[in-house]
């Protein structure tokens, strides 16, 4: 290929209001002015890391495959990954020893990624005492995207108290620490993520733009674009135009539903106190209006998805539901309780059938968003080859609140690095930081510990 045609892994479409990134072509390849991470001359893609945190732990007799190695059988909870058995890392017997103390709930969430034991309050000075491995990594990378990272979530906060435990229920919301008192707040309205990746901030209602496809805004670059590149990398363009496409027909679509809602619950009264109140309601729970869930929770996915297809960011984090989660799961067939109450099921039969219903739900969404990543062809793989996608809960047993043996699934091959499609069995109460710590370190940051890590997790190479 001509160096005319070369173009930088940078390169961004342009259109009014618009900014917008793109896969990794043909064109972009060799560079010379990217560091670790970012696509060489040997085609090598960047690698990318996706944290999904579910709240409430798991019904754990059902979570463990039977057997080891590559000569395992899913459980019945995971049953869902059965088409990603072979891309899939399930590790057995890891904890996260500074959350094993306190409230069964906020200090093992909030800590998820930092490892560490966050500080008691009932206040605003939230301290988790350390910086969350994704927020670490994305300090040090994230200087190579537009966006350094990407939080995103279904559930709103909550900033009231638990004073059950005493503990601001702010703990309760987030996963991510760009610093030890600085929790970085996640985005759970997929129009406006939407726009994060593809709009300029500028944009707003009075901005003419701001209700046309971004593809619209930006067609007449990218036309300029396909006429320099090889026939290739228009096919790819092309196959990820149609993805942004078909994301925003599924948005508009979604708010379009959700004002049909607003009309069939009588909001549209003339009373104006009475629009005010709901409306305030609606924004501050957005789920109490029954919105299919699982839709709204496979937009974020392929939201990050696309983040991570166009280089818009290499991390993000996905929080299926705030600690202490009461998420109504009524969706489901056989399922009466919320979340939260099915989780603490005190082995009665009933709520424990309902809380496998719900443990069951969580890994098809997983399944999902690797089924994408999979369908992305990226040199001689695909997205999913190249990247590492962390699938856990803070505690096992949400009866127990029990934070051994935690229920953790790591997906991908992270740019060839990680031996995937077996059951590995650690020591008992191996510690999890080991495994932030390998992950750092694929990602390209150097750093000599995390947490209480003792070195990277052994087997992850085989």
């Amino acid at each position: 290929m001509s160096k005319k045609w070369q173009i930088s892994r940078r390169t961004m479409l342009k259109g009014m209001g618009v900014s917008m990134a793109l896969p990794l072509l043909e064109a972009m390849r060799p560079l010379a002015s990217f560091g670790a991470g970012a696509a060489s001359a040997t085609g090598e893609a960047p690698k990318r890391l996706a944290v999904l945190f579910f709240p409430n732990g798991v019904r754990q007799d059902l979570w463990t495959p039977e057997g080891e190695g590559k000569d395992f059988k899913l459980s019945p909870l995971l049953e869902p990954l059965k088409e990603h058995k072979d891309d899939l890392l399930i590790l057995t017997n890891l904890w996260n020893q500074a959350t094993n103390t306190g409230d069964g709930h906020y200090v093992k969430d909030a800590a998820f990624l930092t490892g560490t034991t966050i500080t008691k309050t009932t206040g605003a000075d939230v301290r988790s005492n350390g910086v969350s491995m994704d927020q670490l990594i994305a300090q040090k990378i994230g200087n190579m995207t537009p966006l350094p990272s990407l939080e995103l979530g279904l559930e709103t906060p909550r900033t009231g108290v638990d004073t059950n435990v005493g503990y601001t229920q702010l703990y309760g919301a987030h996963i991510s620490w760009s610093s030890p008192v600085t929790p970085v707040a996640k985005e759970i309205n997929p129009r406006l993520a939407f726009d994060r990746l593809f709009r300029s901030k500028a944009g707003g209602s009075a901005n003419p733009a701001r209700d046309r496809s971004v593809l619209d805004l930006v067609m007449d670059d990218a036309k300029r674009l396909k006429a320099k590149i090889g026939h290739g990398d228009q096919r790819k363009l092309d196959e990820y135009f149609e993805s942004v496409r078909a994301i925003e027909r599924r948005i508009e679509f979604d708010a379009k539903r959700r004002s049909q809602e607003y009309a069939d619950l009588g909001i549209l009264k003339k009373e104006v106190d009475l629009l005010d109140e709901r409306i305030a309601k609606f924004q501050k729970d957005p789920n109490q209006f029954g919105i299919d869930r699982t839709e709204r929770v496979r937009l974020m996915l392929d939201l990050m998805v696309m983040a991570f297809w166009s280089d818009s960011t290499r991390v993000a984090t996905y929080m299926f539901g705030n600690s202490v989660s009461s998420l109504n799961f009524s969706f489901l067939p056989g399922v009466k309780e919320s979340h939260h109450e099915a989780s603490h099921h005190n082995n009665e039969a009933h709520k424990l059938e309902q809380y496998r219903i719900i443990s069951t739900w969580f890994p098809t969404q997983l399944a999902y968003m690797l089924s994408r990543m999979k369908s992305i062809k990226e040199g001689n793989g695909n997205l999913l080859d190249n990247s590492m996608v962390l699938f856990g809960s803070g505690f096992r047993d949400g009866n127990s609140h029990n934070p051994h043996n935690l229920p953790i699934v790591l997906a991908g091959k992270g740019g060839g690095t990680i031996n995937t499609g077996r059951h590995i069995t650690y020591a008992k109460d191996s510690t999890l930081c080991n495994l932030y710590l390998s992950m750092i370190r694929r990602m390209g940051v150097e750093a000599e510990r995390f947490g209480d890590s003792t070195g990277e997790l052994a087997k992850l190479t085989g």
